[in-house]
């Protein structure tokens, strides 16, 4: 991407927070009364002074992970597994958070210029987080000046707004206009104050967005990166200290029926049409920011499929190259809150802070470590900087989670430790699997091939093609023969059979559904499927290690898809040989506890599904107990 582009698209969790942010900090102060709301401009400005830490340091993240680092790599990397998996753990609970309260803000929004839409806030947010589960699953993706186009309008909007305002107010001398009288609920102390910068802090969220996606720039990469993390940061402070000081010389407080930003826009604007939109653009980018993380949320989940921390479901894409498990997951997580809440903004706070906080905690003491480690040009001033942000990240994350631990802030983190004995637990059924799967001296010896193989065959793109099949099928019948034939072989000897193997690894159960097929004394096809032509090659080495007993196809699927490349080659099979009836054998492993079923593949049901229209054609499976 271009940095015009991606600094929108890639900003829009970031900069979409000062629509809750500031108004978070406000709702705590308040509880103050006068008094607390005088704290609201040292705060802000702490705030500030973090963003602009956290933001350097995230550029040494770039600088060292050229090739995109997410809270998860660089802590797992640096700091070992189970740290990886805590900060695995806060960035899943910050998405699923993301999306209810940008939602949240973006009704709240919405039902500040319409009033009436105020009692429909949750069926209304469930809807839209239905249209994004809709919209992803068909492939959509952030590009362009489509998704670019509402963060500008916010980030004009607001400075408008601030513009506006401040003009006014300098018609009177910056003299800030009286407050509504307040009710002092509690007393101002050191516990307000501090619940009251936990909350303004989650205007931070999004802020190491640009860091997880530096290989999406247009080269050089990690420069682009760099600087547009610097836009985005400077943008960011400019609009949050912007918002808290326009609400300081407007003397508006948080209201129920209204958002601070609602409030402010009509201060500025009135009701009229720049108020409309100032309120349809914050609506838009906050819509936009919930979308992002149905790009990131499904990518950490792959990344802990692949190292078998997740269920290898989340590994595959779907039919439109998304990946869609991933998708559904967030979906129905982020629903739940969202109702569990009632889509109250205020309420889905303290839940917020913690898994932001933590996952940046545990990125940057990661870049501490591995400044320390290597020790390259500058290091010493990157792991400055990257400890400066480690700590004041660990402030904030140990602030909200002990201010507002009773406020829902236990929610996250009884999440993120039922999060770690769950993929810890994973991982240790995955190596027990592997163990029983592990090939031996002993391993299965499969007789002569019946089909002559084809070593020097190379690997077929997917879909197939008829001219990518094996040549040396069993003799063919006329043409004539095989449309008049169809389905009416009554007896055994008019069947002609092949049988097709798909093997994901050369492994016991694999070997164990080989030699079950060349058991039925039929012609035998071997077919693997890889993501890459490096894995391909990989696999063929193996299989000419084992012996070559069998002909081997591979197709190469180069966006991790399975049941699609395996329904459009034994499809192009059965096109080029009707007269044979086909047989898929699929190696099975079954647990022998339920809980663990859904951590293996379930390929034969999709198959069967997708071939189901085609004669001639049996799925079956050949278990493996573990």
């Amino acid at each position: 991407m271009r940095k015009p582009v991606a600094l929108p698209v890639l900003s829009a969790d970031a900069l979409s927070s000062v629509a809750y942010g500031p108004e978070a900090m406000l709702a705590v102060l308040v509880l103050g009364g006068a008094a607390g709301l005088a704290y609201s401009v040292p705060i802000a400005a702490t705030i500030a002074f973090l963003m602009l830490a956290v933001g350097v340091s995230y550029r040494q993240t770039i600088r060292a992970y050229p090739h995109g680092g997410g809270s998860y790599i660089v802590a797992s990397d640096n700091l070992g597994r189970v740290p990886g998996l805590i900060a695995a753990a806060g960035l899943m609970t910050d998405y699923i958070l993301t999306v209810a309260v940008s939602i949240a803000s973006g009704v709240a929004a919405i039902a500040s210029a319409v009033p009436s839409l105020a009692t429909d806030a949750v069926p209304i947010g469930v809807g839209v987080i239905a249209l994004l589960l809709a919209g992803n699953l068909r492939g959509i993706r952030q590009a362009g000046a489509l998704f670019a186009a509402p963060t500008y309008a916010f980030i004009i909007a607001v400075f408008a707004l601030v513009a506006v305002g401040l003009v006014d107010a300098a018609g009177r001398g910056f003299h800030p206009t009286a407050a509504p009288h307040l009710n002092a609920t509690e007393s101002v102390g050191v516990l307000l104050v501090m619940r009251a910068f936990a909350s303004g802090a989650t205007a931070m969220t999004g802020i190491e967005a640009i860091s997880n996606a530096v290989p999406a720039f247009k080269p050089v990469e990690w420069r682009n990166a760099r600087t547009t993390l610097t836009w985005m940061v400077g943008l960011l402070i400019v609009l949050f200290a912007g918002t808290v000081a326009m609400v300081r010389l407007d003397g508006v407080v948080p209201s129920t029926q209204e958002t601070v930003l609602s409030q402010l826009a009509h201060r500025s604007f009135g009701s009229g049409p720049l108020y409309v939109l100032t309120q349809a653009a914050t609506a838009a980018v906050l819509l936009l920011a919930a979308n992002t993380a149905y790009n990131d949320f499904p990518r950490v989940l792959f990344l802990l499929a692949r190292d078998r921390h997740a269920p290898q479901i989340f590994l595959r894409l779907g039919d439109r190259l998304a990946f869609s498990n991933g998708i559904i997951l967030l979906s129905i997580a982020a629903a739940l809150v969202y109702v569990a809440f009632s889509g109250m903004t205020a309420s889905l706070i303290p839940l917020y802070a913690v898994g932001v906080f933590l996952a940046f905690t545990l990125s940057q003491a990661g870049m501490v470590v591995h400044w320390w480690r290597l020790r390259e040009r500058h290091w010493r001033k990157s792991l400055f900087f990257n400890a400066t942000g480690a700590l004041l990240s660990a402030v904030v994350f140990l602030t909200a989670g002990t201010t507002k631990f009773t406020e829902g802030a236990w929610v996250a983190v009884l999440a993120v430790g039922l999060f770690l004995v769950v993929t810890m637990r994973i991982r240790r059924h995955y190596e027990t699997v592997g163990k029983a799967l592990r090939l031996h001296p002993h391993a299965i010896e499969l007789p002569t091939p019946t089909i002559p193989a084809h070593p020097s065959r190379g690997a077929a793109q997917s879909p197939a093609t008829t001219s990518q099949l094996p040549e040396a099928l069993p003799d063919a019948r006329t043409e004539e023969d095989a449309r008049t034939e169809e389905e009416d072989e009554e007896t055994p000897e008019e069947i002609r059979h092949l049988s097709v193997v798909p093997i994901a690894t050369m492994d016991l159960a694999g070997m164990r559904a080989l030699a079950y097929a060349a058991s039925l004394h039929q012609p035998v096809l071997a077919l693997h499927v890889s993501s890459e032509e490096d894995e391909a090659e990989r696999f063929r080495e193996y299989w000419t290690l084992w012996g070559d007993h069998l002909p081997l196809e591979v197709v190469v699927s180069p966006y991790r898809a399975i049941v699609a490349p395996l329904v459009h080659y034994i499809e192009a099979l059965h096109a080029k040989r009707p007269d044979l009836t086909l047989t898929v054998i699929l190696p099975e492993i079954v647990t022998m506890r339920w809980r663990y079923r859904l951590l293996h593949s379930r390929i034969a049901p999709r198959l069967r599904h997708a071939l189901r229209p085609l004669p001639k054609i049996v799925v079956t499976t050949v278990p493996f107990h573990v």
